[in-house]
């Protein structure tokens, strides 16, 4: 019989918060003394659901946040801690299918590619020669 007043593992926290909080400062400190950017899969460690709650309510959310929609939804914010960025990518129904702390100082997904670019440029020659601006 289990026993209802014992917590899950996932509402548990283990402590791991502080693990990952702590290589992201040493990250951080790199970044922003040899300009050399680095990340942490969350995914990949055992966080439990309280560890993932308290790692993102210890780094809070900053001034700039975009919500991408390429191959399921993204959402991407840059913490209180400039350079910091949580990026989190959504899949089928929802469900998460990545999580990534990127410490530097653009994420790679916010840039433009260089062919968008070139394609956008020619489509406002085009607009600019075919409207009375």
């Amino acid at each position: 019989m289990r026993d209802s007043a014992a917590p899950c593992l996932s509402e548990m926290s283990t402590g791991m918060a502080s693990s990952v909080l702590a290589e992201i400062g040493r990250m951080l400190d790199t970044l922003a003394g040899s300009d050399e950017p680095g990340s942490i899969d969350l995914r990949s460690l055992p966080l439990s659901d309280a560890d993932r709650a308290q790692l993102e309510e210890l780094l809070g959310r900053g001034e700039v946040s975009a919500e991408l929609a390429l191959a399921g939804d993204s959402e991407v914010w840059e913490t209180t801690y400039p350079g910091v960025w949580w990026i989190r990518h959504r899949g089928a129904g929802g469900k998460i299918a990545s999580e990534v702390i990127s410490v530097c100082r653009i994420p790679e997904i916010l840039m433009t590619h260089p062919a968008d670019i070139e394609a956008a440029a020619s489509r406002l020659r085009e607009k600019l020669e075919t409207t009375d601006v």
